[in-house]
C-alpha cells in the first residue's frame, strides 16, 4: 500500500480510507464561505503537530489575517504559537495588489516568479506539506487557458519532485451542488475534493465530497460537516443521520 498523508481530520481521513497518498497534489474547491481556507489550515496544523514541516502560502490574504481567522475559528488549536516558533508551521504570503499586479506587464513572468518563490520556500523550510490559497488568483495571472494549464502541470510536477503533498484551494462560482461545474485544470491534479451546499427540506447543509484521489480508494458519499472550535467535524455514513 502506498504511503499516505493523514489529514488529521477524522471524518475526511475516513472518506479517504486513511489519507491522501504521499506526493499527491490536490485541489480543494468550494463556493464562497464554504470553509476552504480553514480546512486547508487545519490540514497543515494537524500535520505540523505530527512533526511534519508544513507551509501555508496565502495569495488571497496577508499571513496575519490568515492567522487571525484561524485563531477565531479554532480557539482549541492551542499549539499554533509553539508550531510557529519551532517553524514546523510556516505561514507566508504575497499581497496580490502589490506583488502580483505590480509594475510588470508580463503576467506570465509574474506567475513564474511567484511559483519560484513558493518552491524556494518549500526547499528552504524542508517542507513536506504545503497549502496554496488560492489557485484562483494564479489563474488571473495567465489569461491564456493553455498556458495556465501548462504552468499548473509544471508546478504540480515540481512539487512531486520535491516530495511535497499539496492542497490548492479554488473558488467555485456556484455554492450549491446542483450548479457544480469543474474547471478543466482540476483534472491535471491527483485529487479533487469539493465543498458545497446541499439543499434538503428547504435547508442548506454544507457537504464535502471526494471526487477523485489517485492511488487510493475513497468514499463516493457526500458527507455533511460543521466547523467547530476543535476543528472540522465531518459526519461520515455512520453518524450523518444524527446531523440531519
Amino acid at each position: 500500500m502506498a504511503d499516505v498523508v493523514q489529514t488529521g481530520i477524522a471524518g475526511l481521513d475516513t472518506m479517504l480510507f486513511g489519507g491522501i497518498p504521499a506526493k499527491n497534489q490536490v485541489i480543494l474547491a468550494g463556493g464562497p464561505g464554504a470553509g476552504k481556507t480553514l480546512l486547508a489550515f487545519e490540514f497543515l496544523y494537524k500535520n505540523a503537530t505530527m512533526g511534519n514541516k508544513s507551509v501555508f502560502f496565502s495569495i488571497d490574504e496577508s499571513p496575519d489575517r490568515v492567522l487571525k481567522n484561524a485563531r477565531q475559528a479554532f480557539p482549541q488549536f492551542t499549539e499554533i504559537d509553539q508550531l510557529l516558533d519551532s517553524k514546523n508551521l510556516v505561514i507566508e504570503g504575497e499581497d496580490p495588489q502589490t506583488s502580483i499586479f505590480g509594475s510588470s506587464d508580463n503576467t506570465s513572468y509574474e506567475f513564474g516568479k511567484l511559483v519560484s518563490d513558493i518552491e524556494s520556500l518549500v526547499t528552504s523550510e524542508k517542507a513536506t506539506r504545503i497549502v496554496i490559497d488560492s489557485s484562483s488568483i494564479l489563474e488571473i495571472l495567465v489569461k491564456d487557458p493553455l498556458s495556465f494549464r501548462r504552468s499548473m502541470i509544471s508546478m504540480a510536477t515540481n512539487f512531486r519532485r520535491l516530495g511535497v503533498t499539496s492542497i490548492l484551494t479554488s473558488e467555485l462560482p456556484d455554492p450549491e451542488r446542483s450548479g457544480l461545474k469543474f474547471k478543466s485544470t482540476y483534472f491535471i491534479f491527483d485529487g479533487i475534493i469539493v465543498m458545497y451546499q446541499m439543499v434538503q427540506e428547504q435547508r442548506r447543509i454544507p457537504g464535502i465530497e471526494v471526487i477523485k484521489m489517485r492511488g487510493t480508494k475513497h468514499s463516493f458519499v457526500t458527507a455533511p460537516y460543521e466547523i467547530t472550535p476543535e476543528g472540522f467535524k465531518i459526519f461520515t455514513t455512520e453518524d450523518a443521520t444524527a446531523f440531519m
